[in-house]
C-alpha cells in the first residue's frame, strides 16, 4: 500500500504493526526485523565501499502479505470487483480502484464508493508474479468518459475486427448505467467511442432494473458477443428480483443487437459472471442479503454467496445448478459484498474475487477491498463445487526468465514500496518508487539458466539521492547471504539512457544458476527503478 502522508494514516499503520499479522516463520514479522547474527560481521566499520555493512542489522519494512502467500495479488493498492481477460500468454485483471477516504482530521473513514473514478490494472503470465500497469482514469472531468460520475465493476474482452485486435472495457457508472471504452492494447490508451452510456434506462426492458451495473461479457466461439448486467432487490421480490438482464452485443461491440432479455435469477443481488465449458453456459452471481430459510432449503445458498445457473444457450433460459463460493468473510473474518469472475488460463480454471483481508492486516476495517485468486477444477459432469478460499491456493505455471528485461513492478510481494506512473515523451509506464532503507521485493520462480554473473537495472536517481543508496541481491530467502550489490552511483552507470532512466550494472559476488526466488533489498532513497535483467 502506498505511504500516505497524513497523521491519521500513520497512526493507523502503527496500530497495524502493534496488532501483528501472524506470518510464516521465514517471513519478517511485525516486530523489528534484523539480519541474523550469523550474517553480521561484528566490529566491522561501515566504509565507503563496504556495501554489506549497510545491510547489517537492517530493519526490514512490514509486508501485508506472507512470504508464502499468493493472496492478495497486490498490496501496493486496493482492487475490488476483479475481472479477468486472457489475451495470448497473459491474463489482465481490471479492478475497481478502491482508495482511502478521509475525514477532516485526516483519518480513514468508511468506503462510500462515491469517489471512485478510476480502474486499476495488473497482469500476469505465471499466476504468482503480477505486473502493475497503474490506473485508468475513466470517469469525471479528468477521465476518458467525462459524462460518467463513477467507474465501478469493470468487464473486459477483446475481439478481432477488420483484421485488428480491439480491446473493450465496460464499466458501471454507479448504478445508473454501463459505459464502454475501446483501446488498441489491453492497457490502453482507451477512448470513449460513444460519448454516453451504452446501456441506460432508456434502453428497452431496462427501466425497471434497480441497479444498471456489474457487467460481464462473453465472446462466443462463433464470434458473437453477449453482455450480462443488472441487480437490486425490489420491495417484496426477495426470492425473484427480476433485475438481471442479458443482451447480444453488436458486431462492433459498442452497440446492442436486439433488446435485453430478463434472466430468472433466484435471490439475485448483483455481480454478473459468465463462462463456457463443454458447450454449456454458466451464469454466476451474488445472492442477496435477505436469503430466507425457504431459499436455503431450496437452493442451499446463504446471504451474499456466489451461485451458479446453467444453460444450453448464452441468452438462456438458465436453471439453478449450485453454489460455488461462500462470502469471503468466512475466510478472512470481515464480511461484505461478494464479487467475482471465473476464467480459464493455460488449461487451469480460476476464480478471482475480492476480500477485505488487506485492510484487516493494516488494522483498518472500513470496507476497502483487495483481489484474490484461487484455482479449482471443472468436473466431468460440469459441476464446480464449493471453491476453497486460501492465502496460497494456486501454483506458478511458468518460470520468469532472469535474462529477459523485466518491469520492476513485476513482483510476487513487496514491502514498504510504491509504484508510480511515468510519462516520458508520450510513453506511459510504471516504475518502482517510494524506496526507503529496509524496503524489499520478492520475485517468485526466476530461472537463471546455466548461470549469471552480472545484473543490470534501469534507474532514475532523483535529486538528493542518498550516498548509501545500494541494492542488495539475494535468492531463496530474505536472510540468506547476499549474491551481490548494485550501488546507485555514477561509477556504475554505462551512461546509456532510455526514457529518462539510466543503465546501471554490477558484477555479482556469487554467480546464480537454476531456479530461485529473487530478492531485491534496498538501502537509501531518492531513486526509482524501471526494469532489470541479468547476464
Amino acid at each position: 500500500m502506498k505511504k500516505e502522508k497524513t497523521i491519521g494514516f500513520i497512526l493507523l499503520c502503527t496500530l497495524a504493526c502493534m496488532m501483528g499479522c501472524g506470518t510464516p516463520e521465514m517471513e519478517p514479522t511485525d516486530s523489528v526485523v534484523t539480519e541474523s547474527e550469523e550474517t553480521q560481521s561484528q566490529g566491522e566499520e561501515i566504509e565507503e565501499m563496504n556495501y554489506a555493512a549497510l545491510f547489517e542489522g537492517m530493519r526490514y519494512a512490514e509486508s501485508y502479505k506472507g512470504m508464502l502467500d499468493t493472496n492478495p495479488i497486490m498490496t501496493q493498492r486496493f482492487g475490488a470487483d476483479p475481472y479477468a481477460m486472457v489475451y495470448g500468454d497473459t491474463v489482465y485483471f481490471y479492478m475497481t480502484a478502491d482508495a482511502f477516504e478521509y475525514d477532516a482530521k485526516g483519518e480513514v473513514v468508511e468506503n462510500t464508493y462515491g469517489k471512485i473514478r478510476s480502474l486499476n490494472v495488473v497482469s500476469t503470465k505465471d499466476m504468482v508474479n503480477f505486473t502493475d500497469h497503474g490506473s485508468i482514469k475513466v470517469a469525471g472531468k479528468d477521465g476518458i468518459a467525462k459524462w460518467a460520475h463513477n467507474s465501478w465493476a469493470p468487464a473486459a474482452c477483446w475481439k478481432n475486427i477488420d483484421g485488428k485486435d480491439q480491446f473493450f472495457l465496460y464499466f458501471a457508472d454507479n448504478g445508473g448505467g454501463i459505459g464502454v471504452l475501446v483501446g488498441d492494447s489491453p492497457i490502453g490508451p482507451f477512448r470513449d467511442p460513444l460519448g454516453k452510456g451504452l446501456i441506460t434506462r432508456s434502453v428497452p426492458n431496462c427501466d425497471t432494473v434497480l441497479w444498471l451495473f456489474d457487467p460481464a461479457v462473453l465472446v462466443d466461439d462463433d464470434n458473437r458477443a453477449y453482455i450480462y448486467f443488472g441487480g437490486g432487490v425490489p420491495e417484496g421480490k426477495i426470492s425473484a428480483p427480476g433485475t438481471g438482464r442479458v443482451a447480444e452485443l453488436g458486431d462492433d461491440m459498442i452497440s446492442l443487437k436486439g433488446e435485453p432479455v430478463a434472466i430468472d435469477i433466484p435471490y439475485l443481488f448483483e455481480d454478473s459472471g459468465i463462462h463456457k465449458y463443454n458447450n454449456k453456459y454458466y451464469y454466476t452471481y451474488c445472492t442477496n442479503w435477505q436469503v430466507d430459510q425457504a431459499g436455503t432449503d431450496k437452493y442451499g445458498f446463504h446471504n451474499a454467496e456466489i451461485a451458479c445457473l446453467e444453460s444450453d444457450s448464452p441468452m438462456g433460459p438458465f436453471t439453478y445448478k449450485e453454489t460455488i463460493l461462500k462470502n469471503p468473510g468466512t475466510f478472512c473474518g470481515l464480511y461484505g459484498n461478494n464479487h467475482h469472475c471465473v476464467f480459464s488460463f493455460k488449461d487451469q480454471w480460476y476464480i478471482t474475487y475480492h476480500s477485505r483481508i488487506l485492510e484487516k492486516k493494516m488494522g483498518i476495517e472500513h470496507g476497502y477491498r483487495c483481489t484474490n485468486i484461487d484455482a479449482f477444477e471443472m468436473q466431468e459432469d460440469g459441476s464446480i463445487g464449493t471453491i476453497m478460499q486460501t492465502s496460497n491456493g494456486r501454483k506458478q505455471i511458468t518460470n520468469l526468465s532472469a535474462k529477459e528485461e523485466t518491469n520492476a513492478t513485476t513482483v510476487a510481494m513487496m514491502a514498504g514500496l510504491e509504484t508510480a506512473h511515468v510519462d516520458v515523451e508520450h510513453e506511459d509506464f510504471m516504475v518502482l518508487s517510494g524506496i526507503d532503507t529496509g524496503d524489499y521485493v520478492r520475485v517468485q520462480g526466476v530461472d537463471f539458466g546455466t548461470g549469471v554473473t552480472k545484473i543490470k537495472m534501469w534507474i532514475c536517481p532523483k535529486e538528493g539521492v542518498e550516498k548509501d543508496s545500494v541494492i542488495q541481491i539475494k535468492v531463496d530467502k530474505l536472510f540468506n547471504e547476499a549474491n551481490g550489490y548494485l550501488p546507485v552511483k555514477d561509477i556504475n552507470s554505462t551512461g546509456e539512457e532510455r526514457d529518462g532512466f539510466t543503465e546501471f550494472a554490477a558484477t555479482l559476488d556469487t554467480p546464480i544458476e537454476g531456479i530461485h526466488d529473487l530478492f531485491f533489498i534496498f538501502s537509501g532513497k531518492g531513486y526509482e527503478i524501471k526494469s532489470w535483467c541479468f547476464e
